[in-house]
C-alpha cells in the first residue's frame, strides 16, 4: 500500500514498540530469533474437501488503482513466438501493486520478509466480516471489534490461524481508479479497513495468521498513523490487500490459499488468492 514516502512517518512508531511485537510464539521465536517481529506458526487441518472454487484476485495490469505516490506498473513485450519462437514480458512494478501481500517486514523493523512465511500460514480457513451496507453511506467505516463478535455470534468462534477478510464492498469500483481511490479535495483517500481494536483483539485472542481486505489500505483511507500495519504486522502477521469478489464465497467455511511470492528479502508482492468450499 503505503508508498515510500510514507515510511519515515512510520519508522518511529515501528521502533518505538518493538516490546509489543515479541508476541511468545514458541517454534517461530526458535526459527527467527535474530528478528525484532516473530512470524506465526499455528496449526491446521491436513485435511480440504471442496466443490467450488473462487478467486479473490484482481487482474494484474498497467491500469491497476495504485496507494497514491507509488510508481505505476509496466509490462513490456520482451521476445515473440514470431521473432524468437518463444513469447515473454518484462514486468517492473511496486512490491504492493494490485491483489498483493504485506509481509510483517513491509512496516515492522526486524520483521520476516515474504519468503520467510510459513506455508502453514498461506492455507488457512476463511472468516468473512461483511460491512458493506455501512460502507455504502459511510467510506470511513472500519471493522470494529463489535463487527468480530457480532460475526461470532452467528458463526461460531473464528478458528486459530484464520484469514479474516473484509468484505466492504469496495471491489466493484476496482475498475473506476477515481472511485477506488477516492480521494477528497484535500488529496485525502475515503475507503473502509481494519479498526486497530479489531485487530488487536484478533491478534491477542483469536490467534489469527493474516487480515485482508478489498481496498487499497489495511488501514481506513484517511489515516495518517497507520496503526493497523505497524501493530498487526509487527506481530509477525500478514496483511491481503485488493482482495476481489468475496461476495461470491460464504461468510465461514471457505479455505484460503494464498499465492505469496517467494521473493528474497521482499516486503510483500502481487498474490494470487483462491477460496475453496
Amino acid at each position: 500500500m503505503c508508498p515510500p514516502k510514507f515510511f519515515e512517518h512510520v519508522a518511529g512508531q515501528a521502533t518505538s514498540r518493538r516490546d509489543f511485537f515479541k508476541f511468545g510464539l514458541g517454534a517461530a521465536a526458535a526459527t527467527a530469533t535474530a528478528l525484532t517481529a516473530t512470524q506465526v506458526r499455528p496449526t491446521f487441518a491436513q485435511s480440504v474437501s471442496f466443490n467450488n472454487v473462487a478467486d479473490l484476485t484482481h487482474i494484474f495490469g498497467t491500469n491497476t488503482p495504485l496507494y497514491p505516490g507509488s510508481p505505476e506498473p509496466s509490462i513490456n513485450i520482451h521476445v515473440t513466438i514470431e521473432a524468437n519462437g518463444f513469447y515473454g514480458n518484462i514486468l517492473q512494478y511496486w512490491e504492493h501493486t494490485g491483489t498483493h501481500m504485506d509481509a510483517p517486514a513491509h512496516f515492522a523493523v526486524g520483521g520476516i520478509y515474504v519468503d520467510q512465511i510459513a506455508p502453514s500460514a498461506l492455507v488457512v480457513p476463511i472468516a468473512v466480516i461483511d460491512i458493506s451496507a455501512r460502507a455504502a453511506v459511510d467510506p470511513d467505516t472500519v471493522v470494529t471489534l463489535d463487527d468480530i463478535l457480532a460475526y461470532e455470534q452467528q458463526y461460531g468462534t473464528i478458528p486459530e490461524n484464520a484469514g479474516v477478510f473484509m468484505n466492504s464492498g469496495w471491489a466493484s469500483r476496482f475498475n473506476s481508479i477515481p472511485a477506488f481511490v477516492n480521494l477528497d479535495g484535500d488529496g485525502i483517500q475515503h475507503y473502509p479497513g481494519f479498526s486497530r481494536e479489531a485487530t488487536d483483539f484478533l491478534e491477542a485472542q483469536r490467534n489469527i495468521a493474516g487480515i485482508g481486505v478489498d481496498t487499497l489500505s489495511l488501514d481506513p483511507g484517511n489515516s495518517m498513523t497507520f496503526d493497523v500495519h505497524v501493530n498487526f504486522l509487527g506481530s509477525g502477521r500478514w496483511g491481503l490487500e485488493n482482495l476481489a469478489n468475496l461476495n461470491q464465497i460464504p461468510p465461514s467455511g471457505a479455505t484460503a490459499f494464498v499465492g505469496a511470492p517467494k521473493v528474497a528479502t521482499g516486503s510483500g508482492g502481487p498474490t494470487r488468492v483462491l477460496a475453496v468450499w
